[in-house]
Protein backbone atom coordinates (compact mmCIF):
# COMPACT_ATOMS: atom_id res chain seq x y z
CA UNK A 1 0.00 0.00 0.00
CA UNK A 2 1.30 3.68 -0.56
CA UNK A 3 2.08 6.00 1.95
CA UNK A 4 -1.07 8.00 0.45
CA UNK A 5 -3.57 5.40 0.34
CA UNK A 6 -1.59 4.26 4.14
CA UNK A 7 -2.88 7.98 5.17
CA UNK A 8 -5.90 8.02 4.07
CA UNK A 9 -7.11 4.45 5.45
CA UNK A 10 -5.50 5.68 8.37
CA UNK A 11 -7.86 8.92 8.19
CA UNK A 12 -10.91 7.37 7.55
CA UNK A 13 -10.37 4.58 10.77
CA UNK A 14 -10.24 7.77 12.87
CA UNK A 15 -12.75 9.09 12.09
CA UNK A 16 -15.20 5.74 12.46
CA UNK A 17 -13.16 6.13 16.00
CA UNK A 18 -13.97 9.69 16.95
CA UNK A 19 -16.13 11.13 14.84
CA UNK A 20 -16.75 14.21 16.35
CA UNK A 21 -13.17 15.07 15.97
CA UNK A 22 -13.19 14.69 12.41
CA UNK A 23 -16.42 17.14 12.47
CA UNK A 24 -14.81 19.49 14.80
CA UNK A 25 -12.02 19.81 12.29
CA UNK A 26 -15.05 20.14 9.73
CA UNK A 27 -16.31 23.57 11.92
CA UNK A 28 -12.80 24.54 12.14
CA UNK A 29 -12.48 24.88 8.46
CA UNK A 30 -15.78 26.60 8.68
CA UNK A 31 -14.83 28.96 10.52
CA UNK A 32 -11.33 29.65 8.57
CA UNK A 33 -11.63 32.59 5.90
CA UNK A 34 -8.08 33.37 6.02
CA UNK A 35 -7.05 30.12 3.68
CA UNK A 36 -5.90 31.77 0.59
CA UNK A 37 -7.95 31.01 -2.55
CA UNK A 38 -7.67 28.36 -4.09
CA UNK A 39 -8.12 26.91 -0.90
CA UNK A 40 -5.66 24.06 -0.07
CA UNK A 41 -5.89 20.65 -1.66
CA UNK A 42 -7.94 22.47 -4.58
CA UNK A 43 -4.92 21.92 -7.37
CA UNK A 44 -4.48 18.42 -6.29
CA UNK A 45 -8.09 17.51 -6.49
CA UNK A 46 -8.26 18.98 -9.89
CA UNK A 47 -5.59 16.86 -11.38
CA UNK A 48 -6.88 13.86 -9.38
CA UNK A 49 -10.46 14.59 -11.89
CA UNK A 50 -8.77 14.43 -14.33
CA UNK A 51 -7.19 10.94 -13.69
CA UNK A 52 -10.73 9.39 -12.76
CA UNK A 53 -14.07 11.85 -12.72
CA UNK A 54 -15.49 10.14 -10.23
CA UNK A 55 -12.76 10.30 -7.54
CA UNK A 56 -15.43 10.90 -4.49
CA UNK A 57 -12.90 12.42 -2.17
CA UNK A 58 -11.45 14.37 -5.11
CA UNK A 59 -15.13 15.27 -5.67
CA UNK A 60 -15.46 16.74 -2.17
CA UNK A 61 -12.45 18.13 -1.62
CA UNK A 62 -12.75 20.52 -5.16
CA UNK A 63 -16.76 20.85 -3.93
CA UNK A 64 -15.43 22.26 -0.65
CA UNK A 65 -12.93 24.50 -2.08
CA UNK A 66 -15.88 26.26 -4.53
CA UNK A 67 -17.89 26.49 -1.55
CA UNK A 68 -15.36 28.45 -0.01
CA UNK A 69 -14.30 30.52 -3.03
CA UNK A 70 -17.92 31.83 -2.95
CA UNK A 71 -19.63 29.24 -5.62
CA UNK A 72 -21.95 27.75 -3.60
CA UNK A 73 -24.43 26.07 -6.64
CA UNK A 74 -20.76 24.82 -8.35
CA UNK A 75 -20.07 23.16 -4.72
CA UNK A 76 -23.46 21.63 -4.14
CA UNK A 77 -23.34 19.98 -7.42
CA UNK A 78 -19.90 18.06 -6.90
CA UNK A 79 -20.06 17.58 -3.35
CA UNK A 80 -23.89 15.84 -4.40
CA UNK A 81 -21.91 13.48 -6.86
CA UNK A 82 -19.40 12.55 -4.18
CA UNK A 83 -22.31 12.27 -1.76
CA UNK A 84 -23.68 9.60 -4.21
CA UNK A 85 -20.08 7.70 -4.56
CA UNK A 86 -20.13 7.65 -0.79
CA UNK A 87 -23.32 7.81 0.71
CA UNK A 88 -22.16 6.73 4.53
CA UNK A 89 -19.99 9.56 4.73
CA UNK A 90 -21.40 11.96 7.20
CA UNK A 91 -18.90 14.80 6.34
CA UNK A 92 -19.42 14.55 2.69
CA UNK A 93 -23.51 14.71 3.51
CA UNK A 94 -22.42 17.70 6.14
CA UNK A 95 -20.64 19.98 3.70
CA UNK A 96 -23.14 19.18 0.83
CA UNK A 97 -25.87 20.48 3.33
CA UNK A 98 -23.80 23.91 3.96
CA UNK A 99 -23.42 24.31 0.00
CA UNK A 100 -27.17 23.70 -0.21
CA UNK A 101 -27.85 26.41 1.99
CA UNK A 102 -25.72 28.67 0.37
CA UNK A 103 -26.97 27.59 -3.25
CA UNK A 104 -30.59 28.74 -2.28
CA UNK A 105 -32.00 24.97 -1.80
CA UNK A 106 -33.40 25.08 1.66
CA UNK A 107 -35.23 21.75 1.63
CA UNK A 108 -32.59 19.98 -0.12
CA UNK A 109 -29.77 21.25 2.44
CA UNK A 110 -32.24 19.70 5.31
CA UNK A 111 -32.57 16.67 3.76
CA UNK A 112 -28.78 16.70 3.64
CA UNK A 113 -28.26 17.21 7.31
CA UNK A 114 -30.52 14.79 7.83
CA UNK A 115 -28.82 12.17 6.40
CA UNK A 116 -25.31 13.22 8.12
CA UNK A 117 -27.66 12.75 11.43
CA UNK A 118 -28.80 9.12 10.46
CA UNK A 119 -25.24 8.31 9.77
CA UNK A 120 -23.91 9.94 13.03
CA UNK A 121 -27.00 9.95 15.14
CA UNK A 122 -25.05 10.66 18.26
CA UNK A 123 -22.77 13.60 17.19
CA UNK A 124 -24.37 17.08 18.60
CA UNK A 125 -22.74 19.37 15.66
CA UNK A 126 -24.84 17.74 12.88
CA UNK A 127 -27.70 17.63 15.34
CA UNK A 128 -27.52 21.19 15.76
CA UNK A 129 -26.98 22.08 12.27
CA UNK A 130 -30.15 19.95 11.44
CA UNK A 131 -31.73 21.74 14.16
CA UNK A 132 -31.25 24.91 13.24
CA UNK A 133 -32.08 24.34 9.36
CA UNK A 134 -35.36 22.98 10.54
CA UNK A 135 -36.44 25.66 13.05
CA UNK A 136 -35.72 27.87 9.72
CA UNK A 137 -38.08 25.63 7.87
CA UNK A 138 -40.75 25.22 10.33
CA UNK A 139 -40.36 21.48 9.99
CA UNK A 140 -41.34 20.13 13.85
CA UNK A 141 -40.57 16.69 13.21
CA UNK A 142 -38.70 15.14 16.70
CA UNK A 143 -38.00 18.87 17.80
CA UNK A 144 -37.70 18.24 21.31
CA UNK A 145 -35.54 15.73 21.14
CA UNK A 146 -33.12 17.53 18.70
CA UNK A 147 -33.24 20.07 21.03
CA UNK A 148 -32.73 17.76 23.81
CA UNK A 149 -29.47 16.26 23.03
CA UNK A 150 -28.18 19.77 21.87
CA UNK A 151 -28.55 21.61 25.32
CA UNK A 152 -26.78 17.96 26.55
CA UNK A 153 -24.28 19.04 24.75
CA UNK A 154 -23.84 22.73 25.93
CA UNK A 155 -24.42 21.11 29.47
CA UNK A 156 -21.23 18.17 28.88
CA UNK A 157 -19.45 20.91 27.23
CA UNK A 158 -19.14 20.25 23.85
CA UNK A 159 -17.94 23.33 22.05
CA UNK A 160 -20.29 22.45 18.68
CA UNK A 161 -23.23 24.59 19.11
CA UNK A 162 -23.16 27.98 17.59
CA UNK A 163 -24.48 30.10 20.02
CA UNK A 164 -27.24 32.63 18.07
CA UNK A 165 -28.65 29.14 16.89
CA UNK A 166 -28.95 28.56 20.54
CA UNK A 167 -30.72 31.65 21.20
CA UNK A 168 -33.68 29.80 19.76
CA UNK A 169 -33.58 26.77 22.18
CA UNK A 170 -35.96 27.47 25.56
CA UNK A 171 -33.04 27.04 27.38
CA UNK A 172 -31.82 29.84 30.52
CA UNK A 173 -29.39 32.50 30.35
CA UNK A 174 -26.94 30.31 31.98
CA UNK A 175 -27.33 27.58 29.50
CA UNK A 176 -26.40 30.42 26.97
CA UNK A 177 -23.88 31.62 28.85
CA UNK A 178 -22.16 27.82 29.01
CA UNK A 179 -22.36 27.72 25.16
CA UNK A 180 -20.91 31.22 23.93
CA UNK A 181 -18.27 30.26 26.34
CA UNK A 182 -17.31 27.00 25.35
CA UNK A 183 -17.76 28.56 21.57
CA UNK A 184 -15.48 31.55 22.69
CA UNK A 185 -12.53 28.88 23.99
CA UNK A 186 -12.40 27.31 20.82
CA UNK A 187 -12.46 30.38 18.58
CA UNK A 188 -9.47 31.54 20.54
CA UNK A 189 -7.29 28.47 20.65
CA UNK A 190 -4.19 29.18 19.33
CA UNK A 191 -4.81 32.49 18.73
CA UNK A 192 -2.06 35.26 20.04
CA UNK A 193 -2.94 38.56 21.14
CA UNK A 194 -1.51 41.76 19.79
CA UNK A 195 0.65 43.96 22.34
CA UNK A 196 -1.49 45.39 25.30
CA UNK A 197 -3.14 48.57 24.09
CA UNK A 198 -3.74 51.69 26.75
CA UNK A 199 -6.69 54.06 26.17
CA UNK A 200 -5.36 57.84 25.17
CA UNK A 201 -4.56 59.82 28.05
CA UNK A 202 -6.53 62.48 26.64
CA UNK A 203 -8.43 64.37 23.34
CA UNK A 204 -11.66 63.08 21.46
CA UNK A 205 -11.88 59.72 21.90
CA UNK A 206 -11.58 57.06 18.81
CA UNK A 207 -14.40 54.78 18.85
CA UNK A 208 -14.50 51.27 16.52
CA UNK A 209 -17.50 49.78 15.35
CA UNK A 210 -16.91 46.26 13.84
CA UNK A 211 -19.60 44.93 11.72
CA UNK A 212 -20.62 43.14 8.60
CA UNK A 213 -24.25 44.95 8.83
CA UNK A 214 -23.25 48.61 7.33
CA UNK A 215 -25.60 48.78 4.46
CA UNK A 216 -29.55 47.90 3.80
CA UNK A 217 -29.50 45.25 7.34
CA UNK A 218 -30.91 45.48 10.51
CA UNK A 219 -27.69 46.75 12.42
CA UNK A 220 -27.45 49.35 9.87
CA UNK A 221 -30.89 50.24 10.25
CA UNK A 222 -30.79 50.34 13.40
CA UNK A 223 -27.69 52.61 13.88
CA UNK A 224 -27.52 54.96 11.19
CA UNK A 225 -29.39 58.26 12.96
CA UNK A 226 -27.50 57.71 15.86
CA UNK A 227 -23.91 57.52 14.24
CA UNK A 228 -25.41 60.97 12.37
CA UNK A 229 -26.70 62.35 15.71
CA UNK A 230 -23.24 61.54 16.93
CA UNK A 231 -21.29 62.85 13.93
CA UNK A 232 -23.26 65.93 14.70
CA UNK A 233 -22.21 66.55 18.31
CA UNK A 234 -18.52 65.81 17.27
CA UNK A 235 -17.39 63.99 20.61
CA UNK A 236 -16.54 61.02 19.23
CA UNK A 237 -14.64 60.16 16.20
CA UNK A 238 -16.23 57.25 14.82
CA UNK A 239 -14.37 54.60 12.74
CA UNK A 240 -16.66 52.03 11.10
CA UNK A 241 -15.11 48.82 10.21
CA UNK A 242 -16.81 47.53 7.35
CA UNK A 243 -16.77 43.68 7.12
CA UNK A 244 -19.27 43.78 4.07
CA UNK A 245 -18.68 45.44 0.36
CA UNK A 246 -20.42 48.81 -0.41
CA UNK A 247 -24.25 47.48 -1.47
CA UNK A 248 -25.11 50.87 -2.86
CA UNK A 249 -27.73 51.53 -0.12
CA UNK A 250 -28.69 54.75 0.86
CA UNK A 251 -28.49 53.79 4.10
CA UNK A 252 -24.42 52.65 3.50
CA UNK A 253 -23.92 56.46 1.97
CA UNK A 254 -25.16 57.52 5.29
CA UNK A 255 -23.01 55.51 7.34
CA UNK A 256 -20.34 56.61 4.93
CA UNK A 257 -20.98 60.51 5.55
CA UNK A 258 -21.86 60.02 9.34
CA UNK A 259 -18.54 58.32 10.25
CA UNK A 260 -15.26 60.00 10.46
CA UNK A 261 -13.35 57.08 8.49
CA UNK A 262 -15.43 54.02 7.00
CA UNK A 263 -12.72 51.39 6.28
CA UNK A 264 -13.75 48.48 4.27
CA UNK A 265 -11.52 45.21 5.33
CA UNK A 266 -14.07 42.68 3.70
CA UNK A 267 -12.49 39.65 2.76
CA UNK A 268 -9.01 40.51 4.93
CA UNK A 269 -7.61 37.97 6.89
CA UNK A 270 -8.48 38.20 10.68
CA UNK A 271 -4.57 39.15 11.22
CA UNK A 272 -4.70 42.17 8.75
CA UNK A 273 -8.21 43.55 10.27
CA UNK A 274 -6.88 43.52 13.82
CA UNK A 275 -3.71 45.26 13.03
CA UNK A 276 -5.71 47.76 11.03
CA UNK A 277 -7.98 48.43 13.73
CA UNK A 278 -5.03 49.12 16.00
CA UNK A 279 -3.54 51.12 13.69
CA UNK A 280 -6.44 53.44 13.64
CA UNK A 281 -5.63 54.27 17.08
CA UNK A 282 -9.58 52.90 18.50
CA UNK A 283 -9.78 53.62 22.29
CA UNK A 284 -12.82 51.18 22.25
CA UNK A 285 -14.30 48.65 20.07
CA UNK A 286 -17.86 47.99 19.32
CA UNK A 287 -18.75 44.13 18.36
CA UNK A 288 -21.84 44.62 16.30
CA UNK A 289 -22.42 41.09 15.01
CA UNK A 290 -20.71 38.74 17.77
CA UNK A 291 -22.21 35.20 17.32
CA UNK A 292 -24.60 36.28 14.62
CA UNK A 293 -23.32 34.85 11.78
CA UNK A 294 -20.59 36.43 9.35
CA UNK A 295 -18.44 38.33 12.66
CA UNK A 296 -15.32 37.97 12.76
CA UNK A 297 -14.48 37.40 16.82
CA UNK A 298 -10.92 35.87 15.94
CA UNK A 299 -10.17 39.29 15.56
CA UNK A 300 -11.92 40.59 18.56
CA UNK A 301 -9.73 37.63 20.41
CA UNK A 302 -6.77 39.26 18.94
CA UNK A 303 -7.19 42.44 21.56
CA UNK A 304 -6.98 44.95 18.52
CA UNK A 305 -8.44 48.04 21.19
CA UNK A 306 -7.86 48.64 24.60
CA UNK A 307 -11.91 48.48 25.64
CA UNK A 308 -13.84 46.06 23.85
CA UNK A 309 -17.69 45.80 23.60
CA UNK A 310 -20.45 43.55 23.15
CA UNK A 311 -23.69 45.76 21.83
CA UNK A 312 -26.86 45.67 19.84
CA UNK A 313 -26.31 43.12 17.53
CA UNK A 314 -25.93 39.50 19.74
CA UNK A 315 -28.75 39.41 22.28
CA UNK A 316 -26.60 37.41 24.78
CA UNK A 317 -23.69 37.51 26.23
CA UNK A 318 -19.92 36.80 24.10
CA UNK A 319 -18.92 34.20 27.31
CA UNK A 320 -15.55 35.77 25.55
CA UNK A 321 -12.75 36.57 27.45
CA UNK A 322 -11.85 39.34 25.56
CA UNK A 323 -14.80 40.96 25.70
CA UNK A 324 -15.47 43.78 28.92
CA UNK A 325 -18.96 45.22 28.82
CA UNK A 326 -22.12 44.69 27.04
CA UNK A 327 -24.43 47.95 26.45
CA UNK A 328 -27.72 47.26 28.01
CA UNK A 329 -30.26 48.50 29.99
CA UNK A 330 -32.40 47.79 32.89
CA UNK A 331 -35.19 45.82 32.11
CA UNK A 332 -33.38 43.99 28.75
CA UNK A 333 -30.58 42.48 31.05
CA UNK A 334 -31.99 43.36 34.54
CA UNK A 335 -29.52 42.47 37.85
CA UNK A 336 -30.73 38.86 38.24
CA UNK A 337 -29.58 38.08 34.90
CA UNK A 338 -26.29 39.52 35.18
CA UNK A 339 -24.41 36.64 36.88
CA UNK A 340 -25.04 35.14 33.62
CA UNK A 341 -23.08 37.38 31.54
CA UNK A 342 -18.95 37.31 30.82
CA UNK A 343 -19.19 40.77 30.60
CA UNK A 344 -19.04 43.82 33.17
CA UNK A 345 -22.78 44.89 32.51
CA UNK A 346 -23.35 48.88 31.37
CA UNK A 347 -26.86 50.02 31.61
CA UNK A 348 -27.72 53.18 29.62
CA UNK A 349 -31.01 55.01 30.97
CA UNK A 350 -32.61 54.24 27.95
CA UNK A 351 -33.41 51.24 25.84
CA UNK A 352 -30.40 50.03 24.40
CA UNK A 353 -31.67 50.11 21.25
CA UNK A 354 -31.29 52.81 18.59
CA UNK A 355 -33.86 53.20 15.29
CA UNK A 356 -33.60 55.45 12.41
CA UNK A 357 -35.99 57.78 13.31
CA UNK A 358 -35.91 59.21 9.93
CA UNK A 359 -38.14 57.02 7.83
CA UNK A 360 -40.97 58.38 6.03
CA UNK A 361 -43.76 56.21 5.79
CA UNK A 362 -45.07 55.62 1.78
CA UNK A 363 -48.82 54.85 1.28
CA UNK A 364 -49.09 50.77 1.10
CA UNK A 365 -51.05 48.71 -1.58
CA UNK A 366 -54.68 47.91 -1.10
CA UNK A 367 -55.68 45.19 1.34
CA UNK A 368 -56.31 43.58 -1.38
CA UNK A 369 -52.87 43.77 -3.33
CA UNK A 370 -51.29 42.38 0.07
CA UNK A 371 -53.62 39.49 0.11
CA UNK A 372 -55.46 40.64 3.02
CA UNK A 373 -59.48 40.54 3.06
CA UNK A 374 -61.27 43.88 2.64
CA UNK A 375 -62.39 43.35 6.17
CA UNK A 376 -61.41 42.02 9.81
CA UNK A 377 -58.80 42.16 11.84
CA UNK A 378 -55.56 41.88 11.17
CA UNK A 379 -52.67 40.15 13.32
CA UNK A 380 -49.26 40.08 12.31
CA UNK A 381 -46.17 38.36 13.10
CA UNK A 382 -42.95 39.59 10.59
CA UNK A 383 -40.22 37.36 13.01
CA UNK A 384 -37.87 34.87 11.05
CA UNK A 385 -39.24 31.39 10.33
CA UNK A 386 -36.87 30.00 12.97
CA UNK A 387 -38.39 32.34 15.68
CA UNK A 388 -42.11 30.60 14.94
CA UNK A 389 -41.55 27.90 17.35
CA UNK A 390 -44.64 25.59 17.86
CA UNK A 391 -45.18 27.00 21.48
CA UNK A 392 -45.18 30.55 19.39
CA UNK A 393 -47.64 29.70 16.96
CA UNK A 394 -49.84 27.11 19.20
CA UNK A 395 -50.64 30.98 20.86
CA UNK A 396 -51.18 32.84 17.80
CA UNK A 397 -53.64 29.43 16.74
CA UNK A 398 -55.62 30.68 20.22
CA UNK A 399 -56.02 34.25 19.16
CA UNK A 400 -57.04 33.29 15.59
CA UNK A 401 -59.90 31.23 17.44
CA UNK A 402 -60.76 33.74 19.75
CA UNK A 403 -60.79 36.54 17.39
CA UNK A 404 -63.58 35.91 14.60
CA UNK A 405 -63.13 36.38 11.34
CA UNK A 406 -59.23 37.79 12.11
CA UNK A 407 -56.01 37.05 9.50
CA UNK A 408 -52.68 36.33 10.79
CA UNK A 409 -49.89 38.04 8.41
CA UNK A 410 -46.49 36.39 8.70
CA UNK A 411 -43.35 36.67 6.54
CA UNK A 412 -42.56 34.19 4.36
CA UNK A 413 -40.25 31.44 4.69
CA UNK A 414 -37.63 29.43 3.15
CA UNK A 415 -38.63 26.24 1.20
CA UNK A 416 -41.80 24.42 2.44
CA UNK A 417 -41.92 26.68 5.75
CA UNK A 418 -45.66 28.17 4.97
CA UNK A 419 -47.05 25.08 3.87
CA UNK A 420 -45.79 23.60 7.26
CA UNK A 421 -47.36 26.49 9.36
CA UNK A 422 -50.87 25.94 7.02
CA UNK A 423 -50.77 22.43 7.64
CA UNK A 424 -50.18 23.21 11.42
CA UNK A 425 -53.43 26.07 11.32
CA UNK A 426 -55.29 22.75 10.22
CA UNK A 427 -54.30 20.88 12.99
CA UNK A 428 -54.88 23.10 15.10
CA UNK A 429 -58.22 23.50 13.59
CA UNK A 430 -57.90 26.95 12.30
CA UNK A 431 -58.59 27.22 8.99
CA UNK A 432 -55.34 27.46 7.13
CA UNK A 433 -56.72 30.11 4.76
CA UNK A 434 -56.23 33.21 7.82
CA UNK A 435 -52.62 32.72 7.53
CA UNK A 436 -51.57 35.33 4.40
CA UNK A 437 -47.56 35.07 4.05
CA UNK A 438 -45.81 38.72 3.02
CA UNK A 439 -42.74 38.06 0.69
CA UNK A 440 -39.30 39.86 1.43
CA UNK A 441 -39.66 43.05 0.46
CA UNK A 442 -37.37 46.57 0.54
CA UNK A 443 -37.54 47.98 3.73
CA UNK A 444 -39.49 50.85 2.88
CA UNK A 445 -42.90 48.99 1.12
CA UNK A 446 -42.07 46.17 4.17
CA UNK A 447 -42.46 49.27 6.71
CA UNK A 448 -45.60 50.60 4.77
CA UNK A 449 -47.50 47.72 4.98
CA UNK A 450 -47.48 47.83 8.84
CA UNK A 451 -50.50 50.51 8.03
CA UNK A 452 -52.69 47.31 7.48
CA UNK A 453 -51.76 45.37 10.88
CA UNK A 454 -53.64 46.20 13.63
CA UNK A 455 -51.61 44.25 16.44
CA UNK A 456 -48.17 42.76 16.21
CA UNK A 457 -48.18 39.26 18.15
CA UNK A 458 -44.36 38.23 19.33
CA UNK A 459 -42.53 35.20 19.39
CA UNK A 460 -41.16 32.87 21.72
CA UNK A 461 -38.50 32.17 23.72
CA UNK A 462 -36.77 34.61 20.21
CA UNK A 463 -38.24 38.27 20.43
CA UNK A 464 -38.51 40.16 17.84
CA UNK A 465 -35.86 42.49 17.79
CA UNK A 466 -35.74 45.12 14.67
CA UNK A 467 -38.93 44.27 13.58
CA UNK A 468 -40.29 44.82 17.36
CA UNK A 469 -39.22 48.39 16.60
CA UNK A 470 -39.98 48.84 12.68
CA UNK A 471 -43.63 47.87 13.81
CA UNK A 472 -43.76 50.47 16.44
CA UNK A 473 -42.15 53.02 14.08
CA UNK A 474 -45.04 52.28 11.58
CA UNK A 475 -48.08 52.84 14.28
CA UNK A 476 -48.50 49.51 15.04
CA UNK A 477 -48.77 47.95 18.84
CA UNK A 478 -46.37 45.10 19.74
CA UNK A 479 -47.87 42.32 22.44
CA UNK A 480 -45.20 40.42 23.80
CA UNK A 481 -44.39 38.26 26.75
CA UNK A 482 -41.24 38.90 28.45
CA UNK A 483 -39.30 35.92 28.97
CA UNK A 484 -36.45 35.18 31.14
CA UNK A 485 -33.31 35.74 28.76
CA UNK A 486 -32.82 38.75 26.98
CA UNK A 487 -33.54 37.66 23.49
CA UNK A 488 -36.70 36.96 25.63
CA UNK A 489 -37.14 41.20 26.69
CA UNK A 490 -35.79 43.33 23.95
CA UNK A 491 -39.77 43.47 22.75
CA UNK A 492 -40.53 44.20 26.37
CA UNK A 493 -38.00 46.53 26.56
CA UNK A 494 -38.92 48.62 24.22
CA UNK A 495 -42.92 49.12 25.48
CA UNK A 496 -41.28 49.69 28.75
CA UNK A 497 -39.19 52.61 27.60
CA UNK A 498 -42.29 53.43 25.44
CA UNK A 499 -44.70 53.57 28.32
CA UNK A 500 -46.85 50.85 27.29
CA UNK A 501 -45.88 48.07 29.93
CA UNK A 502 -49.32 46.76 29.86
CA UNK A 503 -48.60 45.05 26.58
CA UNK A 504 -46.19 43.02 28.53
CA UNK A 505 -47.96 39.90 29.41
CA UNK A 506 -47.35 38.10 32.20
CA UNK A 507 -48.12 34.60 30.68
CA UNK A 508 -48.62 32.58 27.28
CA UNK A 509 -52.20 32.74 29.12
CA UNK A 510 -52.40 36.36 29.62
CA UNK A 511 -50.88 36.84 26.35
CA UNK A 512 -53.35 35.14 24.49
CA UNK A 513 -56.34 36.77 26.79
CA UNK A 514 -54.77 40.29 26.12
CA UNK A 515 -54.69 39.67 22.13
CA UNK A 516 -58.71 38.50 22.06
CA UNK A 517 -59.82 41.17 24.03
CA UNK A 518 -58.09 43.81 21.86
CA UNK A 519 -58.71 42.05 18.39
CA UNK A 520 -62.76 42.11 19.65
CA UNK A 521 -62.66 45.41 20.51
CA UNK A 522 -62.28 47.76 18.12
CA UNK A 523 -62.54 51.20 19.82
CA UNK A 524 -59.67 49.73 22.29
CA UNK A 525 -57.35 48.97 19.53
CA UNK A 526 -57.69 52.60 18.21
CA UNK A 527 -57.48 54.18 21.34
CA UNK A 528 -54.11 51.81 21.45
CA UNK A 529 -52.69 53.13 18.28
CA UNK A 530 -53.45 56.41 19.11
CA UNK A 531 -51.73 56.39 22.61
CA UNK A 532 -48.62 54.52 20.55
CA UNK A 533 -48.84 57.81 18.28
CA UNK A 534 -48.16 59.93 21.02
CA UNK A 535 -45.62 57.90 23.08
CA UNK A 536 -43.44 57.66 19.77
CA UNK A 537 -42.70 61.12 20.19
CA UNK A 538 -43.45 61.90 23.67
CA UNK A 539 -41.78 58.92 25.38
CA UNK A 540 -37.90 59.21 23.96
CA UNK A 541 -37.60 55.91 22.83
CA UNK A 542 -36.72 57.36 19.04
CA UNK A 543 -35.11 60.36 20.15
CA UNK A 544 -31.53 59.81 18.87
CA UNK A 545 -30.53 62.92 19.61
CA UNK A 546 -30.94 61.95 23.06
CA UNK A 547 -29.35 58.55 22.85
CA UNK A 548 -26.31 60.21 21.24
CA UNK A 549 -25.80 62.05 24.65
CA UNK A 550 -26.17 58.96 26.87
CA UNK A 551 -23.98 56.92 24.13
CA UNK A 552 -21.59 59.40 24.36
CA UNK A 553 -21.38 59.18 28.56
CA UNK A 554 -21.38 55.64 28.79
CA UNK A 555 -18.61 55.40 26.31
CA UNK A 556 -16.01 58.11 27.89
CA UNK A 557 -17.46 56.25 31.14
CA UNK A 558 -15.69 53.16 29.74
CA UNK A 559 -12.68 55.00 29.20
CA UNK A 560 -12.22 56.66 32.01
CA UNK A 561 -11.83 54.02 33.88
CA UNK A 562 -9.05 53.02 31.81
CA UNK A 563 -7.47 56.74 32.36
CA UNK A 564 -8.80 58.71 29.87
CA UNK A 565 -9.21 62.20 31.62
CA UNK A 566 -11.37 63.95 29.07
CA UNK A 567 -11.14 65.32 25.95
CA UNK A 568 -9.28 68.86 27.22
CA UNK A 569 -6.87 69.03 30.03
CA UNK A 570 -5.42 71.91 31.45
Amino acid sequence: MSAPDLQRQQLREAVQRQPAAFLLGVMLENSNPDSPPPPPGAAAATQALRLRADHPEALARLGRARWMQGHPGDAAALLRRAAEQVPQHPGIALWLGHALEDAGQPEAAADAYRHAHRLLPGEPYITAQLLNWQRRLCDWRDLDRLSAQVRQAVAQGQAVVEPFAFLSEDASAAEQLACARQRAAAVGAGLAPLPPATVRGHGRLRVGFLSNGFGAHPTGLLTVALFEQLGRADRLELHLFALNGDDGSDIRARLKAAASVLHEVGGQSHQDIATRIRNAGIDVLFDLRGWGGGGTPQVLAMRPAPVQVNWLAYPGTSGAPWIDHVLADAFVLPDALAPAFSEQVLRLPRAFQPSDNTRAMTLPPSRAACGLPEHGVVLCCFNNSYKLTPRSMQRLFAVLQGVPGSVLWLLSGPGNADARLRAAARDARVDPARLVFMPRLPHAEYLARYQHADLFLDTHPYNAHTTASDALWAGCPVLTCPGSTFAARVAGSLNHHLGLARMNAVDDRAFIATAIQLGNDAQALQALRAELAVQRTRSGLFDMAAFAVDFTAAVEGMARERGWQGEHTL
